[in-house]
């Protein structure tokens, strides 16, 4: 059971990825977005691009427009970093906001990104990712399940992608692009605890007229 949160932690950290395709067990990033936002404001940020060791699928290239020979190109002029590179600089940014309290937020994060992330990490390292970060579990909201219980599916049979999400709490949308998605997933993370604190308030307005 996922918990509906009413107040923001104080220290977030989005985190989002395009890739090379969309299985897990042998796809890679092509790019990191990271944002960080302190009691609810931007802070900072890092958006970086990561030539692959394998083709870009069809599929994955329509939606984020990104060609290999784009990233190849991105790498000759130090614009992109190695498979081993990106991964280093990714882990250190967690290393460093999960060391600061972050909780880290996107959408569908837990399932695609940190696991794709995982999986590479043991594959180009022979290491084990939460091992090295020296945590049992990433501390992790995602936004599609956080939007589930406030709203089950039993509920509403809306779509919960992060880009209908945006659409339905009046967010602009990432675009598919790391950085932009991960900013994208943050706010609507914060306009869903606005509006379950606002229910809350009412919930509560409502319980004093009837003592």
């Amino acid at each position: 059971m996922h918990k509906k949160y009413c107040i923001i932690p104080d220290v977030m950290l989005g985190f989002d990825t395009e890739t090379t395709g969309l299985d897990v067990g042998c796809e890679r990033a092509i790019s990191y977005g990271f944002c960080a936002y302190v009691r609810g404001r931007p802070v900072w940020s890092d958006h970086f691009f990561v030539r692959p060791d394998r083709p870009i699928t069809p599929g994955a290239q329509r939606v984020h427009g990104v060609s290999i020979e784009e990233l190849n190109l991105k790498y000759e002029v130090s614009e992109a970093v190695s498979v081993p590179m990106g991964l280093i600089r990714a882990v250190g940014v967690l290393r460093e906001y999960l060391a600061k309290g972050a909780v880290i937020v996107g959408a569908n994060v837990t399932a695609f990104d940190i696991e794709m992330m995982r999986l590479s990490y043991r594959s180009v390292f022979q290491k084990n990712l939460l091992e090295d970060l020296q945590v049992k579990r990433l501390p992790v909201i995602d936004v599609i399940k956080h939007d589930e219980t406030i709203e089950s599916r039993a509920e509403s049979s809306r779509r919960r992608s992060l880009t209908n999400l945006c659409r339905h709490y009046g967010v602009a949308p990432g675009g598919h692009n790391a950085l932009g998605d991960a900013r994208a997933a943050v706010e609507v993370f914060i306009a869903q605890v606005a509006r379950n604190d606002a229910q809350r308030q009412a919930a509560i307005s409502q319980d004093s007229l009837f003592p």
